[in-house]
């Protein structure tokens, strides 16, 4: 039996589009092994929405002609997307294929091997106006299971190279969803996370059909499916109508990562996001009035070309008065062919080490004052992974909680009596087994 193995670098999408091409050859009668041992095929799902991505691309490309140099290379994504010539250059790479046609993945591989040619397969994403499906069941790195309901952004952020390597948005029929959806329920998945490189903007290519609400609404009623969580939307998308409606649906997971980049309206407007802090404060200070166990976490860029000190000190009392549950902290990297990469006063790198130091920090005292509101209450959690005598899960607002217990838990929603927190999570003691 021939072996496949995979590297994902770059976002959840990339991650459900690794999964759904390991199924497919899986499907073919490939045994799927991991990156680090000796394989037939290395197929690398790439990212280059920074700089660095697209280094890290580079170096796990060079990795697996080490490990093997008889193995068939494919290397898949927004970096060859993006720069199909440099990808060529690696000596060893055999298949080449971009953002689209990533269905026919064994397909091009096995004719890279049987024709002993390279094979580049990246067409003009801009161009492209279908959603891709590559839609499977089965083989699954997770307990949670992301489901990709749509593709592709129009919003063009000055410092994002990602509508450039995805395309135009394109959405998933319901049809296509819901079916996959049951499909997972049958599995025994019991959470669905919906994810899409812009998912706020599902439905806008539709001329007739639903929008995000109605996707949420119809996987509700799946039998089976005990959580459907959003990976991440845009803040001017969540409307006072799609919170309400949001609200209503029992298992709708009370968690919105919603980026916020910067908390400067001078700096926002450079990166050309389409609101002000106060627009954004005003969507959030709705969204805890309607929910108000809600967990908000966030993107936040540190040393975007021109950010003062005043402007980050701006951000940093932004963050504090919003009171995000938890930050994901990034250093602005320019990226080649983003107007950001022009734009002069680049912040030097040690200011942005120090900047993104100190909103970690920040980070982590928001993650505590937010799990303390919730000691002492009876939640649901979902388990996922065990660690010695402790075992780990979250609640549907993604607090991570773990209990001692030498039962085997994984994939069980347990009502769970929080005790005390202990700094990376909250201690609690199972109180009994969903039936």
């Amino acid at each position: 039996m021939p072996k496949v193995a995979f590297y994902t670098l770059g976002c959840k999408v990339n991650q459900y589009e690794s999964d759904a091409m390991a199924e497919l050859f899986r499907e073919r009668g490939y045994e799927l092994v991991d990156f680090d041992e000796v394989a037939d095929v290395y197929v690398i799902n790439t990212c280059t929405v920074t700089n660095e991505g697209a280094r890290k691309s580079r170096q796990v490309i060079r990795h697996a002609i080490r490990k093997n140099p008889d193995a068939t290379v494919a290397v898949v994504g927004c970096y060859p997307q993006m720069n199909p010539g440099e990808v060529l250059k690696i000596p060893g790479v055999d298949v080449v294929v971009g953002t689209k046609d990533r269905h026919k993945i064994v397909d091009l591989v096995e004719r890279a091997k049987r024709d002993k040619a390279r094979i580049v397969d990246v067409e003009d994403i801009m161009k492209v106006r279908t959603f891709e499906e590559i839609a499977f069941r089965g083989y699954r790195q997770r307990t949670r299971a992301f489901l990709k309901i749509q593709e592709g952004c129009n919003m063009f952020c000055s410092y994002c190279i990602i509508p450039y390597v995805r395309g135009p948005v394109r959405s998933r029929p319901l049809e296509s969803i819901l079916r996959e959806a049951e499909n997972l329920a049958e599995d025994g998945f019991k959470e669905i996370v919906l994810t899409g490189i812009h998912l706020g903007l599902y439905g806008a290519d539709f001329k007739e059909g639903p929008d995000l609400s109605e996707v949420v609404e119809e996987l509700s009623k799946i039998e089976g499916i005990k959580r459907i969580r959003l990976s991440s939307i845009e803040a001017m998308e969540l409307t006072d109508e799609f919170v309400l409606k949001l609200a209503e649906i029992e298992n709708f997971c009370h968690h919105f990562h919603i980026p916020l980049q910067s908390g400067s309206d001078r700096i926002l407007k450079l990166m050309n996001r389409r609101y002000t802090t106060s627009e954004f404060e005003e969507r959030v200070e709705f969204i805890k009035k309607v929910m108000p166990d809600v967990a908000i976490t966030t993107d936040v860029i540190v040393g975007f070309p021109g950010e003062t000190e005043e402007d980050f000190e701006d951000t940093r009392r932004f963050i504090e008065k919003i009171e995000f549950s938890r930050l994901h902290v990034f250093k602005f990297s320019p990226r080649k062919g983003t107007p950001a990469a022009k734009m002069p006063e680049q912040v030097p790198a040690e200011l942005k080490e120090k900047r993104s130091h100190e909103l970690l920090s920040l980070s982590k005292k928001l993650e505590k004052n937010f799990r303390e509101k919730f000691v002492g209450k009876v939640v649901e959690v979902l388990f996922e992974e065990r660690d010695k005598d402790m075992y780990f899960g979250h609640t549907g607002n993604y607090i991570k909680v773990g209990v001692p217990s030498g039962e085997e838990l994984r994939n069980e929603i347990l009502e769970v009596e929080l005790i005390r927190d202990e700094d990376e999570f909250i201690l609690g003691t199972l109180k009994k087994i969903e039936q």
